[in-house]
């Protein structure tokens, strides 16, 4: 008799994680310049090592932005140590290699090839070429594969526990991870493991702290009916976690593409967000690509759905738009697809001004995923069916 179990694994990461300061620094620079002029272009990536933060950008804008005070404040921020992180506000050596936009890109971007055509009005070209994934689900109420949501509960919840002091042996970073067993008709029935790493201060004993992460983090944030007497729970599994951040482990922006997006369950283009004003269709075309997904599903079209938009740079329309219900759908998927090419500006400029993009909203989006959030009002995460009119 078979008796093995169907078991899918998503994980996330704490604001201290050195990859998810590297995002944070990326977008607060970004949110600065959109902030003070809306029209920037923005491709900033952020590295972190001991000692030292690197800015690698392409920058084109009227604005005046303070760089190096928005990197102090964010390592300010996630609480960032020399000692414990190899990096501090205080000290760390700040070094910028900012250019303006490609020449050749800004051509494409700020008239599209179907501008120079006059078959369009003046509309923003795509700012890449690429291909971006949206995904929705019915397995978990925000439409959300249910492991990375946990996994996002979990290291929130880290977070917020470390800053209200409740437990002040806590350093800032961390990670969680789920495995969900799934039904045959591939429905979550329960947390098969769950594994917690948190950093430390050195002299907090071992299980002092796994007995106070597995009461006030997992027993407080995973839903009762999902842990039995057989879930694995592996808290700090090395039996040891005191350097942590840059001290451990370089940073870099886009590092955590999984995260930030569906946990690996979905199919990814490969683009990263964090950093990027939203004339890349990298960031606007996947806040797209969720926002069709999930109200299709929520239209009840279909129980999950990928939706893929596929852009060729310099050029306004999608080359493509693909869509999988993977079976479940209720009318051809074909039809789906020539719905929403037929119903929605899926153009840069119409993303842009259909999500509102061109506001200074990207740092929050950092931390805990860009998709699927419910303490945040995104706009790729609002329901209004009639526009669709499925």
């Amino acid at each position: 008799m078979n008796t093995k179990k169907n078991i899918f694994s998503s994980e996330s990461v704490t604001e201290g994680h050195p990859d998810k300061v590297c995002d944070q620094i990326s977008d607060a620079i970004l949110d600065e310049y959109i902030k003070k002029d809306p029209l920037c272009r923005v491709a900033c990536e952020t590295m972190i090592m001991p000692g030292k933060v690197i800015i690698a950008a392409e920058i084109s804008s009227s604005a005046s932005v303070d760089i190096l005070d928005i990197i102090k404040n964010t390592l300010k921020n996630v609480s960032y140590t020399e000692q414990y992180h190899g990096l501090s506000p205080e000290n760390c050596e700040i070094e910028l290699n900012i250019v303006p936009q490609s020449e050749d890109i800004s051509l494409g971007v700020d008239n599209s090839l179907e501008t120079k055509e006059h078959t369009m009005d003046l509309c923003l070209g795509a700012g890449d070429q690429g291909i971006m994934h949206g995904y929705a689900t019915r397995e978990s109420g925000n439409l959300m594969p249910l492991p990375i949501t946990l996994s996002h509960m979990l290291v929130k919840k880290l977070d917020q526990t470390r800053k209200q002091s409740k437990l002040d042996y806590l350093l800032s970073d961390g990670k969680a991870q789920v495995s969900m067993e799934y039904s045959k008709d591939n429905f979550p029935v329960r947390c098969d493991t769950i594994v917690l790493s948190a950093q430390h201060l050195p002299d907090v004993m071992m299980p002092q702290l796994q007995k106070d992460l597995l009461e006030h983090i997992i027993l407080e944030t995973i839903p009762e009916k999902y842990i039995d007497k057989k879930t694995r729970i592996l808290i700090n599994p090395t039996g040891r976690f005191v350097s942590g951040g840059a001290k451990a482990d370089c940073g870099l922006t886009g590092r955590k593409l999984i995260v930030d997006t569906y946990g690996g369950w979905a199919r990814h283009g490969g683009g990263a967000f964090s950093g990027k004003d939203p004339s890349k269709v990298d960031r606007s075309g996947a806040y797209m690509a969720r926002y069709i997904a999930k109200n299709i599903i929520a239209s009840g079209i279909c129980d999950k759905i990928d939706v893929q938009l596929a852009y060729a740079i310099g050029v306004a329309h999608p080359v493509g738009v693909y869509i999988d219900t993977f079976g479940t759908g209720k009318i051809p998927d074909s039809q789906i697809s020539s719905k929403i090419q037929d119903q929605l500006d899926l153009t840069p400029s119409g993303m842009i001004q259909k999500l509102n993009l061109l506001n200074p909203i990207y740092k929050q989006l950092a931390v805990y995923g860009h998709v699927g959030r419910v303490d945040i009002d995104l706009p790729w995460e609002q329901i209004d069916y009639l526009y669709l009119g499925m």
